[in-house]
């Protein structure tokens, strides 16, 4: 359910449906805008019959049932584009953000090189993985705590925050001294271990689509992040498994639009993983950015062709420098687009 309470509703009216919705059973997730509080209820109860209680409500303005299973991230909840702060860069706004950085950390020389060149290109995130899931046991795993200590490092060179992934409950506190975005990946979109945990992490979460994962399921998986107190999420379209074997994966681009009608949450969209060929990133991002995402998360490394992981679908650091060229335009057109849809929002 939706309550919505009438603008410049008194803080003892509010404390009081709030207290109303706990004595049917639910709990409570409230939304303090300038002039109006908005609560989401959730949980099992007798729905008629608290809906009819707190219409009667004073302070109460309309209640209303939420028809999608994922109810904090669902556009009826908050109709308004959910923009956080990172390092000083605002997401989910009207800047298109672009993340990048290699696969994984592999050696200092290799991240602040990266690092330099990435943000000299336009950048604003750096990504490298300190942890990596791989499909085989025998494949390099990671740097683990000496990876988080090389990117903190290159944050403090460059100034650019800091996404990297996390892969265990366990990991998360010490992922999160280290990052500014912590990053869930495809194969652990439903951890939910994880997620509960990340919940309470204090840190942005991107939340990449299982490669066989539903738009709902993602959706669902994005719920548990915010019922557990996180509403700083990004979702993000990666690709999923087909048939198709041209590419690493089939990337679902209609997926970025079909996001956009259903949650308030931003969407980012990884060509990289999408494809699996540095040749059609490039053609992707265009897309990516024409259809509506907010950002892109992008692989980029010194020598590719020496890469430790994912090199065939890496841009080099001069191809990524001419990718954010040929980018310019398009994110000219998304700005100007962003701004209108602002406009039309605040009228």
């Amino acid at each position: 359910m939706i309550i919505s309470m009438r603008p410049h509703a008194t803080r003892e009216e509010i404390d009081h449906v709030c207290e109303r919705i706990r004595e049917f059973g639910y709990k409570v997730h409230s939304i303090e805008g300038e002039e109006r509080v908005v609560i989401g209820v959730v949980g099992i109860g007798d729905v008629t019959a608290c809906l009819e209680s707190l219409e009667a409500t004073p302070g109460v303005e309309r209640a209303v049932r939420i028809s999608a299973p994922y109810k904090f991230v669902s556009k009826e909840f908050k109709k308004e584009r959910t923009q956080m702060r990172v390092n000083g860069l605002e997401i989910g706004g009207e800047e298109f953000v672009v993340m990048a950085g290699p696969c994984s950390v592999e050696s200092e020389r290799q991240i602040m090189e990266t690092a330099e060149s990435v943000r000299k290109a336009g950048a604003r995130i750096l990504r490298g993985g300190a942890f990596k899931p791989r499909t085989s046991p025998y494949d390099f795993q990671g740097l683990e705590l000496e990876g988080l200590k090389l990117l903190r490092k290159a944050k403090e060179a460059t100034g650019l925050a800091i996404i990297t992934e996390v892969m265990s409950d366990r990991d998360a506190e010490m992922v999160a001294e280290y990052a500014d975005i912590m990053q869930v990946g495809a194969r652990n979109m439903q951890n939910f271990a994880l997620l509960k945990s990340l919940g309470k992490c204090g840190r942005p979460v991107l939340l990449k689509r299982g490669m066989s994962s539903t738009i709902k399921e993602l959706l669902m998986s994005a719920e548990y992040l915010v019922a557990h107190g996180n509403s700083n999420v990004l979702l993000c379209e990666r690709g999923i498994r087909t048939f198709e074997t041209a590419t690493r994966n089939t990337c679902d681009i209609a997926a970025v639009p079909v996001l956009n009608e259903l949650t308030h949450l931003p969407v980012i969209v990884d060509p990289s993983h999408a494809t699996g060929k540095r040749s059609l990133v490039p053609a992707v991002a265009r897309a990516a950015v024409a259809i509506g995402a907010d950002g892109l998360i992008v692989e980029a490394h010194p020598d590719p062709e020496k890469a430790i992981s994912d090199g065939a679908q890496s841009l080099t650091l001069e191809q990524f420098s001419k990718l954010m060229q040929q980018l310019r335009p398009y994110i000219e057109l998304w700005k100007e687009s962003r701004q209108a849809e602002t406009a039309g929002a605040v009228v």
